[in-house]
């Protein structure tokens, strides 16, 4: 696990560089207007669902993010943006194979010698947030890092945030509990989904993530004593409470940036794994890119 948790306490370090790069490669990066799609897989989806959500709420243009096994083929786009941390992630590639030649492309890669930078007609590279740990922390919340900036959001609360959320304690009793909820609102409701996948991934645990408000429609009858349920943004009026008087753990930290507050659950999943016996670095039926035979 020494890959993963060196790769988590980067983070800091690694967002600076990322929204340093935002300047330089604004050229490749959507523009205002252009009707884009996001595709990924896993965790890449994720920080495509966050993104297509600030970019739509920014007025910069429609943003729909795909499962890349789902992108619909037939759609019209200006732009379509492939997340893919390896450059090799097969249903990503069919993906720009199948576009080639016929709307603009662009690859956001940690590997500048992969397929992907053939297949797509632009890339950005953040080379510096590649990783060594098959559970993908710091390229994800870099890749985010790099494409908030570019949509003219000042970083500096989260960089100062995610000083904090490498080093603070974790919650307290929070690594002893058996069920995680991870609940947000708009944007962060890619990141509720990453932060459950990190859960599953690193950890085995058993873990769910929704938007707020349709907690309370059915998956708020699992909650017990034994559960943490952990806001990322502002929870909706009295379901905080609500939850507390069931007798889950409660987390929320008010005006913290949600993307740095992940971070802190990325190392409660290592935490939790690494009591269990596990290594996030090499996880059980996982690999770090998934290649399917052609």
């Amino acid at each position: 696990m020494e890959f993963a948790t060196e790769e988590i306490a980067s983070q800091p370090t690694s967002w600076r560089q990322a929204i340093d790069l935002a300047a330089a490669s604004a050229e490749a990066l959507p523009r205002k207007g252009e009707r884009v799609a996001v595709v990924g897989c896993g965790t890449s989806w994720f920080m495509a669902q966050a993104y297509a959500t600030l970019r739509e709420r920014a007025g910069l243009g429609e943003t729909d993010a795909f499962a890349a096994s789902e992108f619909p083929r037939g759609r019209a786009y200006d732009r379509v943006v492939a997340l893919t941390r390896s450059g090799t992630t097969t249903e990503v590639l069919g993906v720009l194979r199948d576009l080639k030649g016929t709307v603009k492309t662009l690859g956001i890669t940690a590997d500048p010698t992969t397929p992907v930078m053939e297949l797509a007609d632009q890339n950005v590279v953040l080379d510096f947030a590649d990783e060594r740990s098959v559970v993908q922390t710091r390229f994800a919340t870099s890749a985010l890092a790099l494409l908030r900036t570019h949509l003219g959001e000042d970083l500096t609360n989260a960089l100062a945030d995610v000083e904090q959320t490498v080093k603070e304690p974790l919650p307290d009793g929070a690594t002893g509990k058996q069920q995680f909820t991870y609940l947000g609102s708009g944007w962060t409701i890619g990141l509720a989904n990453e932060a459950a996948l990190k859960m599953r991934e690193a950890s085995l645990s058993w873990t769910e993530a929704y938007p707020a408000m349709e907690y309370r429609h059915g998956p708020m009858s699992i909650t017990d004593e034994s559960s943490v349920v952990w806001f990322l943004g502002e929870p909706p009026t009295g379901l905080a409470e609500d939850v507390e008087r069931i007798g889950a753990l409660v987390v929320h930290v008010p005006d913290r940036d949600p993307m740095a507050e992940l971070v802190r659950i990325q190392r409660l999943a290592i935490e939790i794994g690494a009591a269990k016996g596990l290594d996030p670095d090499q996880p059980r039926n996982l690999s770090r890119s998934v290649i399917l035979p052609s």
